[in-house]
């Protein structure tokens, strides 16, 4: 497919500034693949499409505070600097982004904090905005990362133009969130509730978790129209031996397993293997999903609704088929429902 079957004209005032008062009480859309019936509902009634024995499986990747504010040596210039990941924790080496990039080069030292408590120099130059830094720190590791997070807010997405404001470092986060890497959430998972885990216990509906810890790469554009000329950023990501025999004996005895977000049905289908079970594995994925694409690991898929031409799009088309979720999504926008990360949740099941 191509990727000018991706766009569609999306308000801006349809894009969630800010999260709903309560995690479990955003819209929730029902697509149903087998007939391309629509329902509305709220999304604390997700529940009601599942049976007992079913599984939902979770990315609990932790977004860490990746935005800081720095001051160049000497000239006193502002530069954003986006932390990217850690590179190598003895010498606190750190990938970034650089913003103004063009001047920023390698030697220069940056400055952080009130107090300028926080030194790091510059000792490479990785892509066109991108850097790597080594922190001058001398105290211990785990008191290095816990003042050089104090320092910085929730990296919230592009298209969330606002300040970052207190809430945003629990809303933009979900309440499982365990594994710290990621600098953009797994945005389906941020509507379940303490309430709503509870009530899927009771109704023995079963959770599981793996991670995958997703990159800014989510949100880069994609410069081709043929999308297999596309690649997209690996990504680090741990599904356990023990996630993947749980899944595998689950599918054999006819459970449904639900996706809970792109990068989980992502990250199960990168581990894909014979009659739709699913592997351990710890390493990282590229693998980019679009249609036409069969989706073998998951029977639902719970995600938010995305940005136009966004590869979240195409890999929500690809588990529920191109025409139904494009038509999906200009009802979306007829009936108003709220898009991106703080936005409301589709659930598409058969």
């Amino acid at each position: 497919m191509k990727l000018s079957e991706f766009g569609f004209k999306l308000p801006e005032e349809l894009i969630a500034l800010h999260p709903a008062k309560n995690r479990d009480e955003s819209r929730l859309m029902v697509l149903h693949r087998s007939t391309g019936e629509i329902e509305h509902r709220q999304f604390k009634d997700v529940l009601d499409y599942f049976n007992p024995f079913d599984l939902m499986v979770f990315n609990n990747t932790q977004v860490f505070p990746a935005k800081l504010m720095g001051n160049k040596e000497k000239t006193g210039a502002r530069i954003e600097v986006f932390l990217l990941r850690e590179l190598n924790s003895d010498h606190k080496l750190w990938d970034v982004l650089v913003e103004p990039a063009r001047k920023i080069r390698i030697g220069n030292k940056l400055y952080f904090g009130l107090d300028d408590s926080m030194v790091a120099e510059v000792i490479d130059n990785t892509t066109s905005r991108g850097r790597t830094l080594r922190f001058l720190y001398d105290g211990p590791h785990d008191e290095f990362k816990e003042n050089l997070y104090a320092l910085g807010a929730t990296p919230l997405p592009y298209y969330i133009d606002r300040e970052v404001e207190e809430d945003d470092a629990e809303r933009y986060q979900t309440i499982f969130a365990v594994n710290e890497g990621a600098v953009v959430a797994p945005a389906a998972g941020l509507h379940f509730s303490r309430e709503l885990m509870r009530r899927m216990e009771i109704r023995d509906v079963e959770a599981e978790f793996l991670t995958l810890h997703i990159g800014l790469g989510t949100y880069r554009d994609i410069d081709v129209e043929d999308l297999t000329k596309h690649r997209v950023d690996s990504e680090q990501m741990l599904v356990s031996d023990e996630l993947a025999r749980k899944v595998n004996f689950k599918r054999d005895n006819g459970n449904k397993i639900c996706a809970v977000g792109t990068s989980v049905l992502r990250a199960m289908e990168s581990t894909v293997g014979m009659n739709g079970h699913i592997k351990g594995y710890d390493g990282w994925t590229n693998k980019f999903i679009f249609p036409p694409y069969d989706c073998t690991t998951c029977d639902a898929l719970i995600t938010n609704f995305h940005m136009p031409y966004s590869v979240m799009l195409m890999l929500t088309a690809a588990f529920g088929d191109y025409e139904q979720v494009m038509k999906a999504y200009n009802v979306a926008v007829e009936e108003k429902y709220r898009f991106g990360a703080y936005g409301d949740a589709m659930l598409i099941v058969d």
